[in-house]
């Protein structure tokens, strides 16, 4: 894989405070149309970033068709602690997960799907970032922006799970990157997972 020209990767307060995320119905990148990745750069979080840059009040709800309103919000959710852990300290991604949960009081529903999500990073995080390595070729984990590294691993934990048709969550995954990041991070993560999902033997 040859490594791309450096876009910028948003991960700034502004734009990871987005309403339209929670209620709009975004486009998606489809996986049927996956091309090889070409890895977003690396960009460092600001140093003023919060686990609040990515969430905001919620506007009246509308549903997206095809998808459980409370597992979409309840990967934001997850996204928000394992972002908010890989600012701070991965390592405590359980404990962060519940200072992050606790101060936006977010419903049970959300928190009880975004747990399982977190629970499967913490209890198998090394054989998740394994297998994201072994297929994002000259890319390792930490070259790629937080946002970016955060999606990858939610998402391949939820794959490792298989609770979810896989088709569900790329879409989400790729969702959540285009939301949180740009175009380009969609399409990174759109090839990563697809490889990923293939190499699970679940695509």
């Amino acid at each position: 894989m040859t490594a791309p020209s450096s876009p910028v990767t948003k991960t700034d307060a502004h734009d990871l405070r987005d309403d339209a995320f929670w209620d709009g119905t975004p486009s998606i990148v489809p996986p049927e149309t996956s091309s090889r990745p070409g890895a977003p750069s690396r960009s460092a979080p600001p140093a003023n970033a919060s686990v609040r840059d990515l969430s905001r009040r919620e506007q009246p709800r509308v549903k997206r068709r095809g998808v459980g309103r409370v597992e979409t919000r309840g990967r934001a959710r997850a996204l928000q602690a394992v972002y908010a852990a890989d600012l701070r300290d991965y390592s405590r991604l359980r404990k962060l997960a519940v200072q992050v949960w606790d101060d936006l009081a977010i419903t049970p529903e959300e928190r009880q799907f975004a747990s399982r999500l977190v629970s499967t990073l913490v209890e198998r995080g090394d054989e998740v970032d394994a297998s994201l390595v072994a297929v994002t070729a000259n890319w390792r984990l930490d070259r790629l922006g937080a946002i970016e590294r955060s999606v990858l691993r939610l998402a391949a934990a939820e794959l490792m799970r298989g609770e979810t048709p896989p088709r569900v969550v790329l879409q989400e995954a790729i969702h959540l990157a285009e939301r949180f990041g740009t175009a380009r991070s969609a399409r990174f993560v759109n090839g990563v997972l697809d490889a990923y999902a293939r190499r699970l033997g679940v695509l």
